[in-house]
């Protein structure tokens, strides 16, 4: 298990972030030979994009909503995260092929769905917890005493869609 960080923590962050939320929802559990493979595609493109320091992923979370599972990704840029969803020799374009023919034979079993932020100015803050969020895919750094109220880190925090 990760270890507590004590006290209060921030992030910092210089450049392009984009976060990306992206998850699919079983509408019919009873049918895992139609949600299984849906599933199992995400974790093999966070993989491959874990292990490709230029891939622009920063950093993800896993975690599961009312109708399934879904990831939020950290982007260092919009262009880097386009590429990669368009590229036909990485995992995400055959497995969006994948999904849409078994979407045409089963309409409505399984649903898939995403939204992407291009950040103006972000803020965080952590207090006595594991690594996590915003800062586990930055940098992690204590809040200093003029970043002590929310107002101040989001001032302090325009990345450089905010600029």
């Amino acid at each position: 298990m990760a270890r507590i960080i004590p006290g209060r923590m921030t992030h910092r962050h210089e450049g392009e972030l984009v976060v990306f939320h992206i998850g699919m929802q079983v509408n019919r559990w009873w049918r895992p030979d139609l949600w299984l493979p849906v599933s199992m595609a995400m974790p093999r493109m966070l993989r491959e994009l874990s292990m490709d320091p230029d891939s622009g992923l920063l950093g993800f979370h896993l975690l599961v909503g009312a109708g399934g599972p879904y990831v939020v990704q950290y982007w260092s840029s919009m262009e880097k995260l386009y590429a990669y969803a368009s590229n036909p020799t990485q995992e995400h374009r055959p497995a969006w092929t994948r999904f849409n023919r078994m979407a045409r034979k089963a309409p409505g079993a399984v649903g898939v769905w995403h939204e992407t932020f291009l950040v103006e100015r972000a803020e965080s803050m952590y207090v006595s917890t594991r690594a996590m969020g915003l800062p586990k895919a930055t940098e992690l750094i204590p809040v200093a005493s003029r970043h002590d109220r929310a107002s101040a880190r989001l001032a302090d925090g325009a990345t450089t869609a905010g600029r």
